[in-house]
């Protein structure tokens, strides 16, 4: 008996219906991303606390505050280490020192006021770089209590082993 050779054929896989999941899924992500992250400055380096934890309730009004020095791109600190700055948007400037950064405060509060928010209300999160004195860590806090701020949350990263 003679039997005929048949040529198997290689199935092709559609790819089409994998390339459509995956841009929906990087559409979905991106738009369910934490957006909180998006007031953090990569030049602040936050200390490493075993007892940090995420607020349990969302805040309403906030203020952030970066506190950290110029870094390279291997992250080391350029210039001065006597001389953090504070890495705020929507000054004349990106960078300030601590005392040049109080005016903005009052500034701020101000505004606040203007749009019906009491400035006693807002919480001003202070990011501060782990190798920020602590003293000028204070100074902000006074200065923002000068300004009219009364509430305050300091940031860290949690520390795992």
């Amino acid at each position: 008996m003679k039997f005929k050779k048949t040529q198997v054929e290689n199935p092709e896989i559609d790819m089409t219906p994998m390339i459509d999941i995956v841009f929906q899924l990087i559409a979905f992500f991106t738009i369910v991303s934490n957006f909180d992250q998006t007031k953090a400055d990569e030049r602040v380096k936050l200390p490493r606390d075993p007892m940090a934890k995420p607020p349990e309730v969302k805040r309403e009004n906030e203020l952030y505050i970066n506190l950290g020095y110029v870094r390279n791109k291997s992250g080391e600190i350029v210039g001065s280490r006597s001389q953090p700055y504070v890495f705020y948007q929507g000054g004349d400037k990106e960078k300030y020192t601590v005392v040049e950064f109080k005016p903005i405060l009052h500034q701020e509060a101000r505004l606040y006021g203007q749009e019906g928010t009491d400035p006693k209300t807002v919480t001003v999160v202070l990011r501060a770089d782990k190798e920020v004195p602590t003293g000028l860590v204070q100074e902000m806090i006074k200065f923002s209590q000068e300004a009219s701020f009364e509430r305050f949350a300091l940031m860290a990263t949690q520390k795992t082993d």
